[in-house]
């Protein structure tokens, strides 16, 4: 692994991966929808930031510059641009692998995008259709 400089060791320390904003505005809307949640389960594979195992879901909430969006946030770094090529890689590789396995486990995946959660309208319907899909789903025997 290549040493980060002491500038940008300490800028990565601060970054969070629980309880950020756009972990916060999810949390509001799936409230807003109505529906019962976990947070940060253990139990499951690669631990959902909310998850419901009677509804069979689970929601992912993905940084949009961790875990390579596509959006204008998700730019890559010039300094040590080599090191940071291949921590996103292992982290969209690490994604993949979470999510597969948490649909091998009978669960519906939502993935939502930090920029997504800008808009709380938006994200309130889409997590409601999401949601609802997965909750008739699990009520017809399946999941």
């Amino acid at each position: 692994m290549i040493p980060l400089d002491a500038r940008t060791s300490r800028t990565m320390s601060r970054v969070r991966s629980t309880g950020t904003t756009p972990e916060t505005r999810v949390a509001e809307a799936l409230r807003a929808v109505g529906v019962r949640y976990r947070k940060h389960v253990r139990a499951l594979p690669g631990t959902p930031d909310f998850a419901n195992r009677t509804q069979g879901w689970a929601v992912l909430v993905h940084g949009c510059f961790w875990h390579r969006h596509g959006c204008k946030r998700t730019t890559t770094p010039v300094h040590n641009a080599e090191h940071w090529t291949a921590k996103f890689a292992r982290n969209q590789t690490r994604d993949a692998r979470v999510e597969a396995a948490l649909a091998s486990a009978g669960l519906k995946v939502v993935t939502i995008w930090e920029c997504e959660t800008k808009d709380a309208t938006a994200l309130q319907a889409r997590l409601a259709a999401d949601l609802a899909r997965s909750a008739s789903r699990s009520d017809m025997g399946g999941r």
